[in-house]
């Protein structure tokens, strides 16, 4: 596996890299849902109640896997087993083939040349398009209820995490990653990532397709 060169001071175990070329991605064997990251997004972007820009999904939740509570559910679920309950801090992974920029009919979102994935508040129609083909749940409609957005039918402006892309600017990480106390959210290049995730005994709970989507084809080879 290829590593890249860090482009700015590490913060915390799960930043290794920050600013172009990063990508943002989970490990689900650290995550234990404590809500940390949701907290510093808000805190640091000041967010509505009702605007949360990472979520945290507990999945079979309650159920232990045949290692345990938390063990090894990577390994389970590529075995076909029951991973038991798992945790998946989501938000925009930034990702390479982001099928939410090519279903935008008004290029309001847009793959910019240092790979993050931004929106244009001015162009968007609250068509929700991004949010039927963001398989992440990604794109938020904060504002779908309220105002014109409900006198139109629309679904107001789209709202989605930004990677903290000033922070990186400045050499510094996201949010959400820099406040994980489990080092659960990985931002850097994709061989970053990888390297990190077999270092710790863990791999990617998305799919081949997923992956693809996340990291390019290309890339997404380095994780098997």
């Amino acid at each position: 596996m290829t590593q890249e060169e860090p482009s700015g001071d590490v913060l915390s175990q799960g930043v290794m890299s920050t600013g172009e070329g990063m990508r943002i991605f989970p490990d689900v064997e650290a995550c234990i849902d404590c809500g940390g990251c949701v907290v510093a997004c808000k805190r640091t972007w000041d967010r509505e109640i009702n605007n949360q820009r990472i979520d945290i999904t507990t999945m079979l939740e309650g159920t232990a896997g045949p290692q345990g509570e938390n063990a090894n559910k990577t390994d389970r679920l590529e075995a076909g087993e029951n991973p038991g309950e798992t945790s998946l801090p989501m938000q925009c992974y930034h990702c390479a083939e982001a099928p939410c920029v090519s279903v935008c009919p008004t290029d309001a979102l847009q793959k910019e040349d240092d790979g993050f994935v931004t929106v244009t508040e001015d162009l968007c129609v609250g068509c929700q398009y991004c949010l039927s083909g963001c398989p992440f749940g990604a794109p938020q409609f904060p504002d779908s209820g309220d105002g014109t957005a409900q006198i139109f039918g629309t679904g107001g402006i789209m709202d989605k995490c930004t990677g903290c892309r000033e922070r990186q600017e400045a050499a510094k990480g996201p949010a959400c990653a820099e406040e994980c106390a489990t080092n659960a959210i990985l931002v850097g290049g994709a061989g970053e990532i990888a390297d990190e995730l077999e270092k710790r005994d863990s791999g990617p709970f998305f799919n081949e397709q997923a992956m693809e989507i996340i990291f390019g084809p290309e890339d997404a080879q380095l994780f098997q």
